[in-house]
């Protein structure tokens, strides 16, 4: 299925990554970053694109917009609350959200949440295959403001954005283009064959 709902995009590149034990923005993956990987991945489908990157943080030149978390370690809800705010500012209503490890991400995954988000008016629709990937989902922009009330009440996850507001589920089998890598294991087996 493709659909033609415009979307930004939002990459998550800022977090700690204690499992991987390194920054996996920058880690190589067949001859770039995962950084690189991603924009490369979402920006023929997505505009803008957002990476929301860690203070300090060394990313490699990208074609997208960078934007730095105000701190350190505070969790995905902050930076994804910042890359909503700059994607409603830029014009648009909804917005895939992406942690910067999944390599196998395809556009195809993208336009089977995006035809159901503006279909339902959903404010988050996510795919589930036995779990949330609350980071593989779109998202109005319009929650940048609920997420600011949640981050000043102290939440720092996801999920306590995603039980608050509408959010609708599309049921899949469990697939390659939704794989995270969390650790150097992860990597290696994605470099080894494909998973289908």
């Amino acid at each position: 299925m493709t659909t033609d709902v415009p979307l930004a995009a939002v990459i998550l590149a800022g977090g700690a990554s204690r499992r991987m034990g390194r920054d996996k923005a920058t880690l190589p993956y067949e001859g770039t970053t995962l950084v690189q990987r991603m924009v490369d991945i979402l920006k023929p489908r997505c505009a803008p694109v957002f990476v929301i990157a860690a203070p300090g943080q060394a990313l490699p030149a990208l074609d997208a917009e960078i934007l730095r978390d105000e701190a350190r370690g505070v969790g995905p809800l902050l930076a994804t609350g910042r890359g909503l705010r700059a994607a409603a500012e830029a014009g648009s209503a909804l917005a895939f959200v992406a942690a910067v490890d999944m390599p196998l991400l395809t556009v195809e995954l993208i336009d089977e949440l995006a035809g159901p988000a503006e279909r339902l008016g959903a404010d988050v629709v996510l795919p589930w295959d036995g779990r949330d990937h609350y980071l593989a989902g779109v998202y109005r922009t319009a929650l940048a403001g609920r997420v600011a009330e949640l981050v000043a009440a102290g939440e720092r996850s996801m999920r306590a954005l995603v039980q608050r507001v509408d959010t609708q589920r599309i049921v899949m089998t469990e697939q390659a283009a939704l794989t995270n890598v969390n650790t150097a294991a992860d990597l290696a087996a994605m470099r080894g064959p494909k998973i289908a």
